[in-house]
């Protein structure tokens, strides 16, 4: 359970920028348009002016304003959940799952599962891949590791990037992000990768909320030098001498996310739902034409 301080107090930081009232370890992205005190982005309830804070939001609920005015909102529009990590812990959960039946059943339920153009598994049989129509791939894939570190690293990737983000978008949003940032990733790996060429991994939906953290990050106005320390570091590891990476599908994660993360974070008031769902649906129908060209030009 979070310590609060006594009402009316706030944490004096000793030097450097001011904690949340709520959260002293975190800093603060804005202050509470109601009373002043400093929040960080868990606590950020999106208001008809500014945000305010969670103990602000329960006060004025039952002021007799009308509900849809005061239910608890997050930045990008979301509703606030009493568990922001919930649908990060199920995706967590899931790809832990896929892993283990495939420890299981082995190679078979991998070239099953896994992303790839058009090629044949096994001698004199059907060519197999999202070019013989089996577009599933493109989500299977996403969920598919083969190697402890793999997987280790990716849900690593998760737990720190996906809670933020989840309590910030809301669990919707947030949900669009990490599938189409896995889907944009997968159909720059279909576009330009070799037919033949396996590919597996959540890393473009982990690239994607890396690419929505960076723009998140810039619109409360945070130190920009970790995140781009991070994706740095992530970048030298995609295009590494030694190969073996799927760099498209970093790279289709990373644009996407950025994409998406804008549309969520900076669309206007009046017009969120509209510009959201419109910026989603922008990188899908980007998505399935990719998907589609590539299909064609190998049958």
């Amino acid at each position: 359970m979070d310590q609060q301080p006594p009402a009316g107090q706030e944490p004096q930081p000793v030097g450097g920028p001011v904690g949340c009232y709520r959260h002293p370890d975190r800093e603060a992205g804005v202050r509470c348009t109601r009373c002043d005190r400093p929040i960080c982005p868990d606590c950020m309830v999106s208001a008809s002016v500014g945000f305010q804070c969670p103990d602000c939001v329960r006060q004025g609920s039952g002021t007799g304003h009308h509900p849809a005015a005061t239910t608890p909102r997050t930045l990008a529009g979301g509703t606030v959940a009493a568990d922001p990590r919930l649908v990060t812990k199920i995706l967590l959960g899931i790809n832990v799952a896929v892993f283990v039946l495939v420890l299981a059943k082995g190679t078979a339920l991998v070239d099953d599962l896994v992303l790839l153009g058009r090629a044949n598994f096994y001698y004199g049989g059907p060519p197999e891949g999202i070019a013989e129509g089996q577009w599933y791939r493109l989500v299977t894939s996403m969920f598919l590791h083969q190697e402890v570190w793999h997987i280790a690293f990716n849900m690593l990737g998760l737990w720190w990037l996906g809670g933020p983000l989840e309590a910030v978008l809301g669990r919707v949003r947030y949900l669009a992000l990490y599938l189409l940032s896995g889907l944009a990733g997968g159909a720059l790996t279909y576009w330009l990768a070799a037919e033949n060429q396996p590919s597996l991994g959540a890393s473009g939906a982990i690239f994607g909320l890396l690419g929505a953290t960076v723009v998140l990050m810039r619109r409360l106005r945070y130190d920009m030098r970790p995140v781009f320390t991070l994706l740095a570091i992530n970048l030298v590891i995609t295009f590494n001498p030694w190969g073996g990476i799927a760099w498209q599908a970093h790279v289709g994660g990373l644009v996407a996310g950025a994409l998406i993360g804008f549309g969520m974070v900076h669309a206007p008031r009046e017009r969120r739902n509209l510009v959201q769902f419109a910026t989603c649906a922008a990188v899908l129908v980007a998505v399935v034409a990719i998907v589609i060209a590539r299909s064609a030009a190998l049958t």
